[in-house]
C-alpha cells in the first residue's frame, strides 16, 4: 500500500506540476490575448472608418448610376417616340395612298367621264337652243309676212 501511496503522490505532484506549466502558459498567453483583442478592436475601428468612406462613396457611385441610368433611359425613349411617329407617317402615308388609289381614283374616273359625257352634252343643248331659237324667228317671220300678205 505504501507503494500505491508514494505512486499516487508521484502522480499527483506530477499532474500539479503540469498544471503549474498550464498556469505559466496561460499568463504568458494573456498578453498577447490582449494584443490581439487590442489590434482586432484598432481593425475594427479602421474597417467602420473605411466603411464610411465607402458607403459615401458607394452612395455617390450610386447616384451616377441612377443618373447615366436616367438620361439612358430618357435617351432611348426619345429615339423610340421619334422612331414610332414616323412610323405611323409611314403607315399613313400608305394607307392615304391606297385609299386614293383603290377607293377615290375610281370614283373620280367616273366622275370625270361623267363630267365630259355632261360637257358633250351642253355644247350639242346650246347648239339645240341657238337651232331652235333661229327655227322659232323664221317661224315667226313667215307667220307675220303671211299674215301681212293675207291683209
Amino acid at each position: 500500500m505504501n507503494d500505491l501511496t508514494t505512486a499516487r503522490e508521484a502522480l499527483v505532484a506530477e499532474a500539479l506540476g503540469e498544471i503549474a506549466q498550464v498556469a505559466e502558459r496561460l499568463e504568458t498567453v494573456v498578453p498577447a490575448v490582449d494584443a490581439s483583442r487590442e489590434a482586432l478592436m484598432q481593425a475594427s475601428a479602421t474597417l467602420s472608418d473605411q466603411l464610411t468612406s465607402l458607403e459615401a462613396r458607394m452612395t455617390a457611385i450610386a447616384e451616377n448610376a441612377k443618373g447615366v441610368a436616367i438620361r439612358h433611359i430618357a435617351q432611348r425613349t426619345d429615339e423610340l417616340a421619334r422612331s414610332a411617329g414616323e412610323a405611323q407617317v409611314r403607315a399613313m402615308q400608305s394607307a392615304a395612298t391606297t385609299l386614293f388609289r383603290e377607293e377615290l381614283q375610281p370614283v373620280l374616273q367616273r366622275l370625270a367621264g361623267s363630267l365630259q359625257e355632261q360637257r358633250r352634252l351642253a355644247r350639242f343643248e346650246s347648239w339645240l337652243t341657238h337651232v331652235a331659237a333661229a327655227l322659232l324667228a323664221s317661224a315667226l317671220s313667215w307667220a307675220i309676212a303671211a299674215w301681212m300678205w293675207a291683209r
